[in-house]
């Protein structure tokens, strides 16, 4: 999965294992950021921080975005070229980032903080 940050995840199995671009390339570090990789991490899919170039995202089997106020966002398109829905990779991140942060994975309950009354 080519993870790109801007998009902030991307991947072509056959070819690449994950990728994101670094910080230095213009990728905000984040916890939404953190917390995607070590999810991918969990589920085996070590994350390479490296650049990016375009044509690394129009080969791109898969490519999302994230963010604190979106989660995680399949790309569908990249310069009208159609990457069709999320590819299975990112609808797993999708599932296990929603567990996550809702408190539903044991696993990561320790990230959260109850907010307002108990």
């Amino acid at each position: 999965m080519r993870w790109a940050s801007r998009p902030a995840a991307a991947r072509s199995p056959s070819r690449s294992p994950p990728s994101t671009p670094p910080s230095s390339a213009g990728a905000l570090e984040g916890i939404t950021q953190d917390t995607v990789e070590r999810l991918g991490a969990d589920l085996g899919l070590p994350v390479l921080r490296r650049d990016l170039l375009r044509a690394d995202l129009y080969t791109a089997d898969e490519m999302f975005l994230c963010g604190t106020a979106a989660g995680i966002v399949p790309v569908r398109s990249v310069d009208n070229r159609e990457l069709g829905g999320p590819g299975p990779i990112t609808a797993r991140l999708i599932d296990v980032y929603d567990a996550a942060v809702h408190g539903r994975d044991d696993r990561y309950r320790h990230w959260l903080t109850p907010a307002g009354p108990r």
